[in-house]
């Protein structure tokens, strides 16, 4: 079984990164034989915030999260960069979990292979 690790550095909205890379971490666990990690930090964090509205037919960051958590992915977010943005750990959705650098050298050695978005 592949391990994979995704880190997320940007925004959920405004650009495409973060949305590619979930729908590819959505694809890559619907296909099987992989493990995956997902890490987000920087201004990517504002994905992981509960109760997003977002415009009729957009998508929304936090329900893929929720999305790829239930198909097995560990979704970990930074804790410095969720301080940095008022975002309380009671604030994130279900399946996200604060996280710290240690945590992310750790899945980093974990992992396969490392895709950086």
């Amino acid at each position: 079984m592949s391990k994979f690790l995704f880190i997320l550095n940007e925004a959920p909205y405004g650009g495409e990164r973060t949305y590619n890379a979930l729908r590819l971490a959505r694809q890559m666990l619907k296909a099987g034989g992989h493990e995956l990690r997902i890490f987000l930090m920087g201004d990517a964090v504002s994905a992981t915030k509960a109760g997003q509205k977002v415009p009729q037919g957009y998508y929304n960051a936090g329900d893929m999260l929720g999305g790829v958590a239930r198909a097995g992915a560990e979704i970990g977010v930074c804790g410095t960069c969720i301080d940095a943005r008022g975002i309380a750990e009671g604030e994130l959705v279900e399946c996200a979990s604060r996280g710290t650098m240690e945590i992310l050298g750790a899945w980093s050695a974990w992992a396969d292979k490392v895709l950086v978005f």
